[in-house]
């Protein structure tokens, strides 16, 4: 994988990879080039057999500041066509977060704030240390939270009241709200963050690779279908797939031989 200029990508443990948002001297602010290297790296972690949880956290004492906004002083310059190319390709790197098909846990360890809040929101798990703090600060710049994402996901997690009055006031939601209204699943330690998210992926890991696949695959599609019998027609799909695969008939001969599973890819 080459080495990126914006992101440090480890391996701490099997099937694990951490992905570091690295512009601590500007909290690691979002650019065009941290949009294209995201994009692009979560292509190529896509194509890794052996990965089954991406963390994604960010370096010093943010988790990420949103757009950076002395890079935004030209974008009232730009044309209509020329801005909207921009647009998407920041949306690429977002959608391309929340379409890695394994589960992607954010470890927020600090300001999560515009676009920021929204990476957070394009994973599928969200810790949190006590210094977390969460805002929609697109209105406070003369732009629109309907924004990376934003619009869709911040309801679906913590309401429609909840999210209009998030929105709209740009206000901040430290940690601990943020856990008591399903922003963050929960709230660690400072310096017992990125260890919980790894002992959560290995949470993970332990499972049926395919099975964590298709069940994330699952409920994301089933937020969006329109009736109780397309997810239903969906589920059924997964799971004839699924036993038709290697993970299931391996999980029952553990059972009868009283042994942990041994799932392959």
């Amino acid at each position: 994988m080459p080495k990126l200029e914006t992101i440090r990508v480890e391996r701490p443990a099997e099937g694990v990879a951490v992905a570091t948002l690295d512009r601590p001297g500007r909290l690691n602010a979002m650019t065009m080039v941290m949009f294209a290297e995201l994009e692009q790296l979560m292509l190529d972690l896509g194509e890794q057999d052996d990965l089954r949880v991406l963390i994604i956290t960010g370096a010093g004492s943010a988790f990420c500041a949103g757009y950076d906004l002395a890079d935004a002083t030209e974008l009232p310059g730009l044309s209509p066509m020329g801005m909207l190319r921009r647009q998407e390709q920041a949306v690429r790197a977002l959608t391309a977060v929340r379409s890695l098909r394994v589960p992607v846990i954010a470890a927020v360890n600090g300001a999560a704030a515009g676009g920021g809040l929204a990476l957070a929101l394009a994973a599928d798990i969200r810790l949190a240390s006590p210094a977390a703090r969460f805002n929609a600060a697109f209105v406070r710049i003369g732009l629109s939270a309907g924004d990376l994402g934003t619009s869709w996901l911040l309801p679906r997690l913590v309401g429609p009241g909840l999210a209009a009055e998030i929105a709209y006031t740009g206000r901040f939601v430290e940690a601990a709200e943020a856990e008591r209204i399903g922003l963050v699943n929960k709230v660690v330690p400072a310096p017992d963050l990125l260890a919980e998210a790894i002992a959560m992926a290995g949470l993970i890991c332990a499972n049926s690779p395919a099975g964590v696949q298709l069940s994330k695959r699952a409920l994301q599609a089933n937020m969006e279908v329109s009736s109780y019998a397309a997810a239903l027609e969906l589920e059924n799909r997964g799971q004839v797939l699924l036993t038709q695969g290697e993970d299931m008939p391996e999980a029952l001969a553990a059972f009868t031989e009283r042994r942990a599973p041994v799932f392959g890819r």
